[in-house]
């Protein structure tokens, strides 16, 4: 028997299966923030997450019957739009290549600073981020933004698990040299 998992939106959910523009415009309100954000951190590209952000809608408002509250609205459309956004990725060619095993070892900032250190680090890394190639910057913001783990990742890619810690460990020494050129150091 699978879990059904009680929704916090379930009203505006019920609603939109009845075809209400009114539960669509309100459930579009509270999650198109968030959603933005994740589409943005895979492409990195605004204007391209905006028009994968509606596609996204728009394919979750039409398939709103195959929502089955096996999960909350809030993460079946995340897994829309992140699919929806390594689509794009592919679209425009991305090449995540396949490597042997490599396992990498990168320092830990173990250092605590105080308040305005933190969020001024926030920013370098938030703008290093952006400057990672795109298959990094997928495999990194899955991983650590979004909270998937390697296998997830390998399955939402296509890569093989190998290659998502690859890319990540890769994507991590790259952003940690990003920040080093900036004159932002990591222990």
């Amino acid at each position: 028997m699978k879990a059904v998992y009680t929704d916090q939106h379930f009203d505006l959910v019920v609603e939109c299966k009845k075809g209400s523009r009114k539960a669509q415009y309100n459930l579009y309100q509270l999650y198109s923030k968030a959603m933005f954000n994740v589409t943005l951190r895979i492409l990195n590209n605004p204007d391209e997450a905006a028009d994968v952000l509606q596609e996204a809608f728009i394919d979750a408002f039409g398939r709103m019957a195959d929502f089955r509250q096996e999960t909350t609205f809030g993460l079946w459309m995340k897994q829309i739009v992140i699919n929806k956004s390594i689509s794009q990725l592919r679209k425009r060619k991305m090449n995540i290549v396949s490597i042997d095993e490599m396992v990498l070892e990168i320092p830990d900032d173990d250092e605590c600073a105080d308040m305005e250190e933190i969020e001024l680090q926030v920013k370098h890394v938030k703008s290093a981020i952006l400057k990672l190639p795109d298959g990094y910057r997928a495999v990194l913001s899955l991983y650590l933004l979004e909270g998937y783990d390697h296998e997830e990742i390998s399955h939402i890619l296509n890569i093989s698990e190998n290659t998502s810690r690859t890319q990540y460990m890769r994507a991590r020494r790259k952003l940690l040299e990003i920040l080093k050129l900036r004159g932002v150091h990591y222990n």
